[in-house]
């Protein structure tokens, strides 16, 4: 396995009143790709100036390819990703590669 990183940060845009039941979902989806091989880690967080916004931050072994050809075809990703309409307005994802770290040394930067 490759000892490159690659983050994900995808900022969510929650429906009205639906924030605490799509943080269920998400963190059920959190539960089940973190026995991955190639998980590091995930950080959810909410965004103090956006209160329907959740964001979150994972930290991969590999790279972006390698993530969309392993991670991404999952069939548990795919139940996820159908019930994401219920939930959010909007997705933006940023694809990161760390190349710095102070410490908590998740990324081997």
């Amino acid at each position: 396995m490759s000892n490159q990183r690659v983050q994900l940060n995808i900022r969510f845009k929650v429906k009205p009143g639906k924030k605490e039941e799509f943080r269920r979902e998400l963190y059920s989806l959190i539960e089940e790709m973190s026995s991955e091989k190639a998980f590091i880690s995930a950080i959810v967080s909410d965004d103090l100036d956006q209160p329907d916004d959740l964001i979150i931050y994972e930290t991969w072994q590999g790279t972006r390819d390698s993530w969309l050809a392993e991670e991404f075809i999952k069939p548990y990703r795919k139940d996820y990703e159908r019930t994401l309409g219920d939930f959010i307005v909007d997705r933006s994802v940023s694809w990161l590669q760390p190349k710095g770290e102070w410490g908590s040394h998740i990324t081997n930067a």
